[in-house]
């Protein structure tokens, strides 16, 4: 967990920069980050930023709550009675204080079912024990658990659901009725497509084209009526046209209030009953918390830590959507679940506190009231086709990409299949079954072999060495002749007591017998405790085993010697060379290399490659670091092929777009990184010592100008940052910076990541929420990764511990 301390550093702990310029004493903090001291004069600015924001939001929601009550076969008024209860009771009890509720989308199918089996008035029974299900569930603080389930799964189930949502709103916009099954919409489907009502689908198609093309408008006036939500733009087009042509249509036809429907005691089996209950509680509190999630990451990437409210407190919203499933089921209103849409319609209207979702219930009160008889003109297949994009979207291009690349795509295509076909309660059984047995197949899969090559028998076993492989590990041992010289690679994480003893009692007897055994890790790493040498002698601590993959980059930091003329290193003990024999270098260290690469690296990434060949990169991150040859990018962030794409440089620099002597290579690799790639997020990475940050430091504005010189200019706002009073100084695990080079090494990382921000296609995916920056600040001396993070008076970087998480 990153931590972050609150207190501003005192004077008298503050070094001399010397160089800097910077005096003594702590740095002005920014007006912007410093609490009002009179939080009334503020009030008003924030009011009128929350009152925007509920409008735009309010113009969402209302097109958006009716399509869904149209959806699920429930009264259209009670789409509006959750858009309400979720505003105002979710919106004020809720720990997500931009996170917007209303008609949950992903309890659309669900609700469908239970109206067809229970009735209306049991469905909002079921909403109002939910609701109680959901308080009980956060005054056991069990909301963080509710996120343990896997993403394949839960994305898998919300796909399903919109797959299912899309089906049966398709016959809709096609003029017909949809059926009581997803199977049953497709079957029906082909007659449909068949017989289409002109009407609808010309109304239909005009509120997909607003509604797609709305995003897309150009020029000045484009970007005035983009203000103009896409949704509610496309539902008034396609109302406007059916009404002055006059066509002839099903329309919203909203009852008296005197008629509405409220909840009444469930009558039905007890199971069933329960079973729904459940199912409620499970999809809309995972919804709920993925949103606020969702909006917290949101929020992360558009704004500066000034404007930003707390994060979310999912216990806390997890009461508060039981409370408002509570009010709306009592009041005759559909289940309610926070909302990815209308959320992020609040954060980019600019939203700073809960009254903006509090206010849009407020408003959608008023117009149930006030504008019934606007609202009847709207066609029933503009909703159905607003509801039906709605549906499309939540399968999520991006959500199949990452499951891919996790290996997870089975879970989930089973997950979509199983929810399509049996239900959203079956299809998540389904699907954590299938995650289940995934894992214990990857956990139980180990691929045990036998290769002699030059006298040498080498034994590979990757996967975990479990007692379920002990079998095949004895029978394989046991192929090896005695006195035979061995290698055992364990390429795996994990050993359990009943595979060491096998491994051990054959490793005695194979060494009594004559014989000599080296055990290994993956590409020849350390051998583990039982581990003997060549000659049955044990095995030193440490002995070049932990750098293996290194040995020439070894050799040269150790200026180790030994060799066999041809630039191969050999093994068994090394003489240390004198002092004043030279390094290693070109044609013959390059060819040592290779052949170390060829004969011990290759064999172990030759499948992985393959793979990579065939499927192309797909890496989830932008590594932008330093050029310094002590920084080995794969060793300190234990990644492999396909999993970084790198950008190194002279003092891991990000040029600003259009600024003077660009280098156009770092725009072009995070253009391509980010709109090609995808990739999800982007880290710089600064380190100590790093002579870029001492060149700009002893800089002189008359030395002549050469490429470095001109290069490091893009450095200068890194120095101007640090030496400045209006910006939060940089600190390493609560402490100073040891100098001020080290100072500048640590502003530079906060810089590069402003700098990053400036480019059109990063700034366009923070917006919408998909890519994340990190700052990374590696010791050398210490070699310690610090990961950065943001305090009240200044930039933190905080240990990342050897069991991957942060001190």
């Amino acid at each position: 967990m990153t931590t972050t301390s609150a207190t501003q550093p005192s004077p008298h702990h503050l070094p001399d920069t010397g160089p800097t310029g910077r005096p003594d004493g702590p740095p002005d903090p920014r007006p912007d980050r410093r609490p009002d001291p009179l939080p009334g004069r503020r009030l008003p600015a924030g009011m009128a930023a929350d009152l925007s924001a509920s409008v735009a939001v309010f113009l969402i929601a209302l097109p958006l709550s009716l399509g869904i009550a149209l959806a699920t076969g429930a009264p259209l008024q009670a789409g509006l009675v959750a858009a309400a209860a979720g505003g105002i009771v979710a919106g004020r009890l809720g720990g997500a204080p931009l996170l917007v509720s209303g008609a949950a989308t992903g309890l659309t199918v669900v609700t469908a079912e239970l109206i067809q089996r229970y009735g209306w008035r049991t469905t909002c029974a079921i909403t109002v024990l939910a609701g109680c299900c959901q308080l009980g569930l956060a005054f056991l603080r069990t909301a963080r658990s509710a996120l343990m389930v896997s993403p394949a799964v839960v994305h898998g189930m919300l796909a399903g659901i919109g797959v299912t949502i899309a089906l049966a709103q398709l016959h809709i916009v096609l003029g017909g009725t949809p059926q009581s099954s997803a199977l049953a919409n497709v079957l029906g489907l082909p007659a449909q497509l068949a017989d289409p009502h002109p009407a609808a689908l010309g109304v239909s198609v005009l509120t997909l084209i607003v509604l797609l093309g709305w995003p897309r408008l150009p020029g000045r006036a484009g970007t005035t009526l983009r203000r103009v939500p896409a949704a509610l733009a496309a539902v008034a087009a396609a109302t406007t046209f059916a009404a002055l042509t006059g066509l002839r249509l099903p329309r919203v036809d909203l009852p008296s209030w005197r008629s509405h429907a409220l909840p009444e005691w469930p009558e039905g089996p007890v199971l069933g009953i329960v079973a729904a209950v459940l199912t409620v509680t499970l999809v809309g509190s995972v919804e709920s918390l993925l949103s606020a999630v969702a909006t917290d990451k949101l929020i992360a990437t558009g704004r500066d830590r000034g404007s930003r409210p707390p994060r979310a407190d999912l216990d806390r919203e997890l009461r508060g959507q039981g409370a408002a499933n509570i009010v709306s089921g009592a009041l005759g209103g559909l289940p309610v679940a926070g909302g990815a849409v209308r959320s992020g319609a609040n954060v980019r209207a600019g939203a700073v506190s809960r009254r903006a979702a509090m206010l849009h219930g407020l408003w959608i009160i008023l117009a149930a009231g006030l504008l019934v008889p606007v609202l009847d003109l709207i066609p029933l297949a503009s909703l159905a086709a607003l509801v039906m994009v709605v549906g499309v979207q939540m399968v999520s291009a991006t959500h199949v990409r990452t499951v891919t690349r996790h290996r997870e795509i089975l879970v989930y295509v089973t997950t979509i299949s199983a929810v399509v076909l049996g239900g959203v309660l079956e299809g998540v059984a389904i699907g954590i079954a299938v995650a289940v047995a995934v894992a214990l197949h990857r956990l139980a899969r180990t691929r045990i072999t036998l290769e002699e090559r030059d006298g040498v028998h080498r034994v590979r076993a990757r996967g975990q060495l479990t007692f379920l492989a002990v079998p095949r590990l004895s029978r394989v041992l046991n192929q090896i002749p005695y006195g035979a010289r061995t290698v055992i690679e364990l390429d795996g994480s994990f050993m359990d007591h009943a595979a060491f003893e096998t491994l051990q009692d054959w490793q005695d007897s194979h060494v009594a017998h004559g014989g000599s055994v080296e055990v290994t890790g993956r590409a020849g790493a350390g051998a583990p405790e039982g581990g003997r040498a060549a000659g049955g002698e044990p095995a030193r601590r440490g002995a070049h085993h932990c750098c293996r993959p290194w040995t020439p980059w070894k050799n040269h930091c150790d200026h180790r010697a030994a060799g066999d003329g041809e630039g191969r290193a050999l093994p068994g003990p090394t003489a240390t060379a004198p002092a004043s024999e030279p390094r290693r270098r070109g044609a013959g260290q390059l060819a040592s290399g290779i052949i170390a690469f060829q004969r011990d690296t290759a064999p172990h990434v030759r499948d992985e490659l393959a793979r990579l060949a065939r499927e192309g990169q797909q890496p989830s991150q932008l590594f932008l670091t330093c050029a310094d040859s002590r920084l080995v990018t794969s060793m300190i962030t234990a990644s492999g092929p396909g999993d970084l794409f790198t950008v190194r440089n002279v003092g891991n620099l990000v040029p600003l777009p259009g600024a003077e002597a660009t280098d156009d290579s770092v725009a072009a690799a995070i253009e391509y990184a980010v709109d090609v790639l995808q990739v999800d997020s982007i880290t710089v990475c600064g380190h100590s010592g790093c002579g870029a940050m001492q060149a700009l430091l002893n800089s002189h504005p008359g030395a002549p100008m050469t490429p470095l010189r001109r290069w490091l200019r893009h450095g200068l706002p890194s120095l101007e940052r640090m030496r400045s009073r209006h910006h939060p100084w940089a600190r390493i695990a609560g402490r100073l910076p040891a100098d001020a080079v080290e100072q500048l090494c640590l502003t530079n990382v906060v810089q590069q990541l402003e700098h990053l921000r400036a480019h059109e296609s990063v700034a366009r995916r923070l917006a919408e929420g998909t890519l994340e920056l990190h700052g990374m600040y590696f010791h050398v001396g210490e070699a310690q990764a610090y990961l950065l993070s943001e305090g009240d008076d200044f930039f933190d970087c905080r240990i990342f511990d050897s069991v991957g998480g942060h001190v």
